[in-house]
């Protein structure tokens, strides 16, 4: 009987030594599905990584474009704004010189300048509406707090 467990080619041997591969053979497929599986996933990673990486690029481009685009059009319209300025400044001239000169000829030929008799009226005038408008307006305000 010593002879029996002794041998290694006893069933009972045979049958000890080929169970651990039959059940390394699951664990291994198991094992091989799983790296197969991790490396996908790595793989897909990678490809979402270089993506991101690629439309960052293209948005960062998108964006120095927009704002080269806004920095020429605040150019152009700063220049315009000065332009108009420069363009109010000389008519304002022009107006002024006019009134000058027909003054002037309205003195030369005798007659008086009313207009500027005429413009204190009109102050006047506009002040006291103006002074008329805030009364109702502090007036409402007055009927407005009460309720």
């Amino acid at each position: 009987m010593a002879d029996q467990t002794s041998d290694s080619t006893s069933p009972m041997a045979l049958v000890s030594a080929s169970s651990p591969k039959e059940n390394t053979n699951p664990v291994d497929s198991k094992l091989t599905e799983l790296s197969e599986s991790r490396a996908e996933l790595l793989n897909r990673i990678q490809n979402l990584k270089q993506d991101l990486q690629s439309w960052r690029g293209k948005l960062d481009t998108q964006v120095q474009v927009y704002r080269e685009e806004l920095s020429g059009l605040k150019k152009t319209l700063n220049l315009e704004v000065e332009q108009l300025r420069e363009e109010f400044k000389d008519l304002k001239t022009t107006l002024n010189q006019q009134q000058d000169d027909v003054s002037a000829s309205l003195k030369s030929l005798g007659l008086q300048d009313n207009s500027k008799d005429s413009e204190g009226q009109v102050d006047k005038k506009s002040e006291a509406t103006e002074e008329k408008m805030e009364a109702g307006l502090s007036d409402e305000n007055a009927k407005e707090a009460e309720h």
